[in-house]
């Protein structure tokens, strides 16, 4: 932070990029570009240094302000005398000297997010104002379908067929607090409206207020004492709904209709959610868990209700004397209990207390809570979304017909879109399980019944027929009362609940339940079973298949590892070969959904394998899926488990979707939303609208633009030379990662896996078992310490061998270079692949890396890891510059190369730290006093960590 001419004021600033790390051919105009985003940076490191300075006194900001001078000197001056100053200078911190720098550089990283977020906004609303569109955005897209002679009756009509879901789930890569992201989403607004204060008096203020919630920021507690709860992560996620997608989606909605002028647009896009109905690994999630979602679901969705329909209250005070109303908007004013005779001859404000009766009374029937303010008493309670949206079609009507049109749109139009699309319970719960505790409910089921003693010792075929019969048995199969284990009680009441929870919320509440760990036709004729034992397998004749039953949830596979990518398609053939399983589907609504893992089969196989695994089983499916559709009418839908880095997924949604094969999307897509990218992507509304634009521009795209006119997506030699690079990336992936000596010690000792799993991120535990084996450890955490130690294995390890193995030595391999970077031109899947990869490699960084390796008791084996781990990013980094033409990483993506070359500086402190602090708490006596200390400042060096590369997770 370096002293500012100006007496008593201090900043935090980005340096000037002196070395850069991508040149760029308009370097004038990308300063210019980013001027505005300097300045923000700038503002807001000065009033964090005037915090620090006031807050922690002058010694401790000059400290600060040193080690960000080393930083940036070594960084981006490459003066190796200063590296070797700040490495001393590290290593000698107190414990309270060392959690005061990291709480320094971790704030930066939020702040300068929240500036970087602010500037994404203003470039994109500058290049709309010039007529320039950018990828991902409806207009731009309407002008290719425009040019493609695509009509809008042809996009109306794929929308009421279409359906697209972003799910928000709760994993432990997220490290913020609530308070935290509420402090932060406050500056975002305040730096925001910067723009538009025309006085230095409006700006003066504007800075009072950054300075109020930074100093905030300071004295609010970043990291939980207490691990994190499922009641927690509901909270975490609800207030996305608060702050953007109940007022953002229906503005999307009408950016679509504006589009496609005269005709309405179904509600295709909706939210999806896995917090409070995930149970995979996490014993916390129950019955109660999932009944509590659901309450605080419905009760930000009805609150929500009551304000919109209190402001339009006051909105409409129009008077019957000088306005007429329609017979409808007669009879519901007349309807309403407001006998106030103030408003004796406003019918709308009469209405409208009436309907803000219903609302209340609605929230206290489905949740239990009061609302906040009474005209009259609560009464009359809602039923149903659609009579309260029927009663705002009333209103609506009757503007529109005496001349008010203009009142609609404002608040009326955009809140019977959020009814359309929330209705009472805001976003569909997913539930998940393992497949292997549902055999073991069924077993102890059979068990106790005397139907079998042993179900789990049965082969594939056995279990298979003895499920399909028990199928068309009307008889339940639990016996009164026998002693059921507290598993088989505990799952049986989220299949129970499930049942009373779709009664009181409706069809959208719950909709999917995914099974984990899908193996066999057998894991998915559990769940039948289990549904049709607590009713939602029901109908005719007991609910039986052959007796005409409809299912309440659709069951969906979840296909994870190499091994059950390979077996999608047949369990699903076998699946659908069963009696009565394709007129079970048909009855229950035609939809499919599968769900594709992209974490484990990483972890299992390699960055390049697990996608084209995912690619090959998605055109299996669909060929599948094509005659099923074609002769009944089957829906099948893709749902993406994609996390934040892109080991684990993760990347731009954009082009991932259209990279996707011919004819997977057609509309249809789920896709997850993960950790700290959930913040990054919609805690800002405006960036949040846009991402949300964005997936609807590429479902659009890849529905209704054919790129290929191949089943495939691509020329066969293109898809042969994927496949012999798969199998090269498999095989040194798994030969470093599974088959090296000591690997796995290493991983223990050099990454922060260690300290991430005691850190009160997330309800789950990182490992399924009580194991150090890779194996049973969770994908999330095991790419989430790789991105924190800067190697970011996950997303790129076996490709560099996979090439040179693919080129070979012999006569063709110019030719079968030339291939690839054809591949690389024409195919958008392979162009995607690299894409994410270049980012990939940008962001580690191995000689920040290496000095994790101190941490490595066994040198000889750290040196002997890392330098196999070295030689593969170097292998790596040379193929993808030999396929792309770019020497430089990011050269076609000079706005994120800019990002990190100026937040870079502010990030290499945190490791350097965070190294130290890891070695001084490994080797700490117990029960000394700074041990506390030392945990605390690992866990903030986390959490600036995370902050600072915004896809670590």
């Amino acid at each position: 932070m370096p002293r500012s001419t100006a007496p008593r004021t201090s900043t935090i600033r980005a340096a000037a990029p002196s070395v850069p790390a991508v040149k760029l051919a308009d370097a004038g105009d990308a300063a210019a570009k980013n001027k505005a985003l300097m300045e923000d940076i700038r503002l807001l490191g000065r009033l964090l240094g005037d915090v620090i300075r006031e807050q922690e006194g002058k010694d401790a900001f000059e400290l600060i302000e040193r080690v960000r001078q080393l930083s940036v000197g070594y960084r981006l001056k490459k003066d190796a005398s200063a590296g070797r100053v700040l490495d001393r200078l590290l290593k000698n911190l107190s414990a309270d000297q060392t959690v005061s720098v990291i709480r320094a550089f971790s704030y930066f990283s939020h702040l300068a997010n929240i500036a970087e977020d602010r500037h994404h906004v203003r470039r994109r609303q500058h290049h709309e104002r010039q007529g320039h569109q950018q990828d991902g955005s409806l207009a731009l897209s309407f002008e290719r379908l425009h040019k493609a002679d695509v009509r809008s009756a042809d996009v109306a009509q794929m929308l009421t067929q279409a359906y697209i879901s972003p799910v928000l789930t709760a994993h432990p890569t997220e490290v913020q607090r609530k308070s935290i992201l509420d402090a932060e989403r406050a500056l975002a607004e305040l730096i925001g409206a910067r723009d538009d204060l025309p006085t230095e008096r409006e700006r003066a203020a504007n800075e009072a207020l950054m300075r109020a919630r930074i100093t905030q920021l300071w004295q609010t507690r970043m990291l939980r004492y207490t691990k994190l709860t499922v009641a927690d992560e509901i909270e975490n996620a609800l207030s996305y709904y608060q702050s953007t997608f109940l007022r953002q989606i229906p503005k999307l909605y009408a950016e679509i209709e504006d589009h496609l002028a005269g005709f309405a647009v179904p509600s295709f896009l909706r939210m999806g959610q896995w917090i409070g109905g995930d149970r995979d690994g996490n014993p916390n999630v129950t019955a109660e868990t999932l009944k509590m979602a659901l309450a605080r679901q419905s009760e930000v969705a009805l609150r929500f209700y009551l304000t919109e329909v209190h402001a339009l209250g006051a909105e409409l005070s129009i008077s019957q004397m000088l306005a007429g109303v329609t017979p409808a908007m007669a009879a519901l004013a007349e309807a309403s209990p407001d006998k106030n005779p103030h408003r004796e001859d406003e019918p709308y404000r009469r209405a409208l207390v009436g309907m803000y009766a219903r609302l209340a009374a609605t929230l206290q029937a489905l949740t239990g809570t009061e609302a906040l303010r009474h005209a009259v008493q609560p009464q009359n309670a809602y039923t149903s979304p659609a009579q309260f949206l029927a009663d705002l079609g009333v209103i609506a009507d009757s503007l529109k017909r005496h001349h008010a049109q203009a009142l609609v749109a404002p608040r009326l139009a955009p809140l019977m879109r959020a009814v359309q699309v929330f209705g009472f319970h805001l976003a569909t719960v997913d539930l998940r399980q393992s497949s292997d505790k549902h055999e073991a409910v069924v077993a102890e089921l059979l068990r106790e019944a005397r139907l079998h003693p042993d179900y789990s010792a049965l082969d594939e075929d056995a279990k298979r027929a003895l499920l399909m019969g028990l199928l068309n048995d009307a008889r339940p199969l639990r016996v009164h009362g026998a002693a059921y284990s507290d598993l088989a009680q505990s799952e049986l009441a989220i299949f129970e609940t499930a049942r009373t929870m779709l009664a009181r919320y409706g069809r959208e509440a719950l909709r999917h339940y995914i099974i984990s760990h899908t193996e066999s036709v057998s894991d998915l004729l559990e769940v039948l079973l289990l549904q049709k034992e607590c009713g939602l397998l029901a109908g005719p004749n007991g609910g039986t298949l052959d007796g005409g039953a409809v299912n309440a949830l659709i069951v969906v596979p979840l296909f994870e590892t190499i091994g059950d990518l390979r077996q999608a398609e047949p369990i699903m053939r076998a699946f659908y070969a069963l009696p009565g399983i394709t007129e079970l589907v048909v009855r229950s609504g035609g939809e499919q959904d599968i769900m594709l893992g992209y974490s484990d089969s990483n972890k299992d196989g390699g960055f390049f394998t697990s996608n084209w695994e995912l690619y090959r089983a998605e055109l299996a499916l669909v060929g599948l899926f094509g005659p099923l559709r074609e002769q009944h009418g089957i829906t099948l839908r893709l749902f993406h488990g994609r996390g934040g880095t892109v080991g684990r997924g993760g990347g731009p949604s954009y082009q991932a979707i259209l990279a996707q094969p011919p004819g997977t999307v057609n509309g249809q897509i789920r896709l997850t939303e993960q950790g700290e990218v959930i913040g990054s992507k919609y805690a800002n509304p405006e960036i949040g609208r846009r991402n949300l634009e964005t997936l609807v521009a590429a479902t659009l795209e890849a529905t209704l633009l054919h790129t290929s006119g191949t089943k495939s997506g691509a020329p066969k030699a293109f898809l042969e030379a994927a496949a012999a690079i798969s199998e090269g990336s498999y095989a040194a992936y798994r030969q470093l990662v599974y088959e090296t000596p000591g690997f796995t010690d290493y991983f223990f000792a050099a990454t922060p896996i260690r300290e991430i799993a005691e850190l009160n991120i997330g309800s789950r535990p990182a490992s399924r078992k009580a194991t150090r084996a890779i194996e049973d450890l969770r994908a999330i955490p095991w790419g989430f310490s790789w991105g924190q130690c800067r190697v970011a294995l996950p997303g790129w390890c076996g490709f560099g061998s996979a090439i040179d193995a693919f080129l070979g030595t012999g006569d063709d391999r110019d030719d079968k270079l030339r291939l690839l970077q054809k591949m690389h031109k024409q195919w958008p899947f392979f162009r995607t692949l690299l894409s994410n990869l270049d980012m990939v490699l940008a962001k580690s960084d191995l000689r920040i890396a290496s000095r994790y390796c101190e941490l490595v008791e066994d040198q000889k084996l750290a040196k002997r890891i890392f330098s196999a781990i070295k030689a593969e990013w170097e292998r790596t980094h040379a193929a993808l510059s030999m396929i792309t033409g770019e020497a430089e990483r990011l050269q076609s993506n000079p706005a994120l190369a800019r990002s990190i070359e100026h937040r870079f500086p502010y990030l290499d402190p945190l490791n350097h730290l965070q190294v130290e602090l890891m070695r001084r708490y490994r080797h700490r006596k117990e029960g000394a006093p700074e041990n506390e200390r030392l945990q605390r400042g690992i866990h903030l060096s986390i959490n600036g960590v995370a902050a600072g590369l915004r896809n670590t997770g």
